[in-house]
């Protein structure tokens, strides 16, 4: 059984490029978009069995950083590892201090993205 991906970014074009790489990865079987954190919740509940998160920090309505408090607020969530994707490295400790597991710079590479999915499943 693959893996299934919530792409949470406002970014429509990112999202298409994350969708590139992510299809290119032979262990990803599904992939979720999001267009931001209230929508990445419901889309979290919704569609059951994600696996992992490659959450976006600076989105309208609510951000990654207030995302990240509301998912880690309720613990059957705390097994899903979330990755951070951002151009901003001053956010790096207050995405950690809220529960991200890992960090990404954007623009994503496809080699740097498959390590980290397969580091943290």
């Amino acid at each position: 059984m693959g893996l299934k991906v919530l792409i949470v970014d406002d970014d429509m074009i990112n999202r298409m490029l994350l969708k590139t790489l992510l299809k290119k990865n032979s262990t990803v079987s599904g992939i979720v978009e999001a267009e931001n954190g209230s929508d990445a919740l419901e889309k979290y509940k919704s569609e059951g069995g994600i696996n992992i998160i490659l959450l976006d920090v600076m989105m309208p309505i609510l951000n990654g950083v207030e995302f990240l408090k509301i998912f880690r607020s309720d613990a059957d969530n705390n097994h899903v590892p979330v990755i951070v994707l951002t151009t901003d490295d001053t956010r790096k400790a207050e995405v950690f201090d809220n529960g991200a597991n890992d960090f990404l710079r954007k623009p994503i590479m496809g080699e740097e993205l498959n390590e980290k999915i397969s580091q943290w499943t």
